[in-house]
């Protein structure tokens, strides 16, 4: 008979048994542990149902990211509801079309009451139900940088096959201490709370980016891992953290590193590793090895990746969201890329940003780290522009951390790119259009 995956559930009680005491989720100034994250967790559960939820209903969750979200999250996995996180700085409007899809809403914190038979390890864990992996874990939304944000539901057979995969490409520490500074309503934040949940490990939220307070978390803190986008290593960098004496990782996703970016991390003795991942495929795809950021790696265990004849990037893994499989067989990501000669994965960007010039192909991040080698340019993002001689004129967007002439950061640019990639315009601004996680939105550029 074929094994049984257990449940996202079923592995919080048997992590609360087997370190009861150890801190499972950490926020500014507390901690709660196991033991006690198990304990709340079911009154949370028993809350839920008598508010009418029931096993696969969608809870929604509007919680910031402390240990209420920690709660609640874990409270659907108890019950077998299925948790969908709601970004809480969505537009009213947004917001009311995802609470919408749930059965129950919670936006306060749920199970206060005391300990349970569980948390004290006097009820085993309950046997996998036959099609565990199959059923529905969570549903997370899409950054919408492509168009309009959609929603992926995830299985509990992604998030495992995600977390042990995860572990085999970054390695694994008993005493391991994840921050999170990313949205826990995204896939890459959220992984951070159920992995660290399946490790046994602890999981350090932060609710919202602070530049000196992560900072200081990853200097005084003791933090081994770190997920981040390449936007938030760029301000830390300015910021002046150098080595984190206990991280063995930072991880950089959300987008391509620009090699600038990578040069200024490594000189500054902070050791990264990109990834390259999406809602759809429950976070990691590719890690590179740390030091080695120029490309996003190499595929996780059990993960295949290639190349469609237009340059689309094709993904087949068991962390895939089964609504997202096309009959082919493969997750079409809408990313463009290339596979080096020892198959590491080499992003170029979103098929859709592509812009077309003079009937030549430009991809946008190329642009832009040409513009992000000028010492001035402290962020770029390059787009097209309708233009009637070219099609599209190469467009760019830049915050600048000194003064400097437009027309000379053209010309930066100018000298270390073909001539057609090169921006027609460089325009300064104030900030870039981004996602809660951090990405660029380029519809917004325009």
């Amino acid at each position: 008979m074929k094994p049984s995956v257990q449940s996202l559930g079923d592995h919080l009680v048997r992590t609360a048994r087997a370190r009861p005491g150890h801190a499972a989720v950490e926020w500014p100034g507390r901690s709660l542990t196991y033991a006690r994250l198990l304990a709340r967790a079911e009154a949370g559960a028993a809350a839920l149902a008598a508010r009418g939820a029931r096993e696969g209903d969608r809870v929604a969750l509007l919680l910031p990211a402390d240990d209420s979200f920690a709660v609640a999250f874990w409270a659907c996995q108890l019950l077998g509801a299925v948790a969908m996180p709601v970004d809480l700085r969505l537009g009213e409007e947004e917001r009311a079309v995802q609470v919408a899809r749930a059965a129950v809403v919670v936006d306060e914190r749920l199970g206060e009451g005391g300990g349970s038979p569980a948390a004290r390890g006097q009820r085993p864990a309950r046997p996998p139900r036959e099609g565990t992996a199959g059923r529905f874990a969570a549903v997370i939304h899409t950054s919408g940088t492509a168009g309009a944000s959609k929603p992926v539901e995830l299985t509990h057979g992604n998030f495992v096959s995600s977390a042990l995969a995860s572990a085999v490409a970054l390695g694994l520490d008993p005493d391991e201490r994840w921050l999170c500074p990313l949205p826990l309503s995204h896939v890459g934040g959220l992984s951070v709370l159920v992995r660290s949940a399946i490790y046994g490990t602890t999981a350090v939220l932060h609710d919202g980016w602070d530049t000196e307070r992560v900072a200081a978390a990853m200097r005084d803190d003791g933090i081994t891992l770190a997920s981040l986008v390449p936007t938030m290593v760029a301000r830390l960098l300015d910021g002046g953290l150098g080595p984190s004496p206990a991280l063995r990782c930072a991880l950089i996703g959300g987008g391509p590193l620009p090699v600038p970016v990578a040069a200024r991390a490594h000189g500054e003795g902070l050791r990264v590793a990109q990834t390259y991942g999406l809602t759809e495929a429950c976070s990691q795809v590719t890690t590179s090895r740390v030091g080695e950021p120029e490309t996003a790696g190499t595929p996780l265990v059990g993960t295949r990746v290639e190349i469609a004849e237009d340059g689309e990037i094709l993904v087949a893994s068991p962390t895939v969201a089964p609504g997202a499989i096309a009959d082919d067989g493969w997750l079409h990501t809408g990313d463009s890329g290339r596979l080096d000669d020892h198959g590491r994965l080499v992003v170029t960007g979103r098929k859709a940003d592509t812009i077309v010039t003079g009937g030549e192909n430009i991809a946008p991040i190329e642009v832009e780290a040409a513009l992000l080698t000028h010492p001035a340019v402290a962020e770029a993002a390059v787009h097209g522009r309708p233009d009637e001689q070219w099609g599209e004129a190469v467009v760019a967007k830049v915050v600048l951390r000194a003064a400097a002439d437009p027309a000379e950061i053209r010309e930066h640019a100018r000298a270390r790119l073909a001539g057609f990639k090169a921006p027609k315009v460089v325009e300064v601004v104030g900030d870039l259009p981004r996602t809660a996680s951090g990405k660029v939105i380029r519809r917004d550029l325009r």
